[in-house]
């Protein structure tokens, strides 16, 4: 009886994705709030984190992400994981709460004070708790608020986030919006679908929303394929939120640019000669310039050929400039069968684009969507929707491109004659039906049996 050998390659043996924490990382940080907040973590330096305080980088370097610290001086204090309590309901109610001017008599002076002495943030809350007139009178889920609230205001504590697309989305959702072009994390999703991202494919992008689309699709692609962007600046574009993903050099080196000056096959660039004769180089400094000005050239040459040479798998656009203009540029590059996906803040540009691509033989099935997504916070006898959401992601729109030849003729479509069943009471000397004549071309000359795909017409 044969066995089967396990291969050498192991998950044990594999790399770990998530390797922790390592120096030179932007790591983003959970306050007590709920507030993200991004700080770059640097071998033997200090992160400050605002009004909490301070603490070493190094303690932080090598751990990995998910954790929760307290900072007590420079030095972080590890915290486990708090367990989900149950709140046990009771008759209590919120009914003869009247709160006054001296419904909390410590004032602000005193918990000041009591901060200097050095004294923790749940002696705080427990002085707070215990001078608190109407604390007793609080449902449990009141008093389970309240102190949430108060361990928010004081306590410095906060976890790390690791850095994946969904956290990164959210961090810059939360931060500014308009600079994402109001492209939610779940918009994006469907656009990363919808383009069919996966390793090993040719994607054109256009990116203007901060570098979220193009961070995604270097996600999918693992460090396989090519990724081309057309942006607006000479220089590479500074996506910033790609830099937030702390991606290691073997994915990021798909990634390449060109301007749309750049992106015309008649366009020719204006470089700096690269090309010396050796007895005029005279120095090893101009060498080395020279020797960058070559490797500049060669790269936008290289990258212009491979734009030109087309066969694109999709053509994904995020921009504030007009999407057909972008289309009618770039969709000459696009291979069969290849997928575009253009996501806009506002409705009617979406909808007049699908105007026009309906009118165009070469687009199938331009669709408009809409992405919907509802939060509920999950808690114990208190599951229901949030009260704060974003109202809309944006609209998207989609559709394939086919390969349109005008020479191509209608195929003949022939349907079947219906053959009546012998009825037995009729008689016997009734005249057989003839069968549809055939012409010396062997085609059925009865119109009723032949028909054209051209005469079809669908609802």
């Amino acid at each position: 009886m044969s066995t089967f050998k396990v291969p050498k390659s192991s998950k044990s043996e594999q790399k770990s994705r998530d390797p922790g924490i390592q120096s030179g990382d932007l790591v983003l940080l959970r306050l007590p709030k709920g507030d993200i907040k991004s700080v770059k973590v640097e071998k033997n330096t200090t992160v400050v984190v605002g009004k909490f305080g301070s603490f070493h980088a190094n303690e932080l370097i090598g751990q990995p992400y998910g954790l929760t610290y307290e900072i007590a001086g420079k030095k972080l204090k590890y915290l486990p994981p708090r367990t989900l309590e149950d709140v046990e309901d009771t008759d209590a109610n919120n009914e003869l709460i009247n709160d006054g001017e001296f419904v909390q008599p410590l004032t602000g002076e005193e918990i000041l004070a009591l901060k200097k002495t050095g004294a923790h943030a749940s002696d705080i809350i427990k002085k707070q708790i215990d001078q608190h007139a109407n604390y007793a009178l609080k449902t449990e889920y009141s008093k389970d608020k309240y102190k949430k609230r108060k361990e928010a205001k004081y306590s410095k504590v906060f976890s790390t986030i690791e850095p994946t697309l969904y956290n990164v989305a959210e961090y810059w959702w939360l931060k500014d919006q308009n600079r994402l072009r109001d492209l939610r994390v779940d918009s994006l999703s469907q656009m990363l679908n919808l383009a069919n991202i996966r390793p090993g494919g040719r994607y054109l992008v256009v990116d203007d929303a901060s570098g979220l689309l193009v961070a995604g699709i270097l996600e999918r692609m693992g460090g396989e394929g090519n990724l081309l962007t057309i942006c607006n600046n000479d220089s590479p574009p500074a996506y910033p939120i790609v830099s937030q993903m702390n991606f290691e050099p073997s994915i990021t080196d798909v990634l390449k640019s060109l301007n749309w000056a750049t992106a015309e096959e008649d366009y020719t660039p204006i470089l700096a000669p690269s090309d010396i004769p050796e007895d005029q180089v005279k120095s090893d400094r101009q060498k080395n310039r020279l020797s960058k000005r070559k490797a500049i050239s060669d790269l936008l040459s290289n990258t212009r050929e491979d734009l030109f040479s087309g066969e694109f798998d999709s053509l994904v656009i995020a921009s504030e400039h007009e999407p057909y203009s972008i289309i009618e540029r770039l969709s000459p590059y696009l291979g069969g069968s290849a997928s575009i996906v253009v996501h806009s803040p506002y409705q009617q540009i979406v909808v007049d684009l699908q105007a026009k691509l309906r009118n165009l033989p070469e687009w199938l099935c331009p669709s408009v969507t809409e992405a919907w997504l509802r939060r509920y916070q999950i808690l114990p006898g208190r599951t229901h929707p949030m009260m704060a959401m974003s109202g809309s992601g944006g609209f998207l729109l989609h559709a394939i491109k086919i390969y349109d030849d005008p020479t191509a003729e209608a195929a003949l479509m022939q349907r079947r004659t219906k053959h009546k069943r012998p009825n037995p009471t009729a008689s016997s000397e009734e005249p057989e039906k003839s069968t549809p004549s055939l012409g010396q071309d062997g085609k059925d000359n009865d119109t009723d049996v032949e028909m054209s795909a051209e005469n079809i017409t669908t609802s």
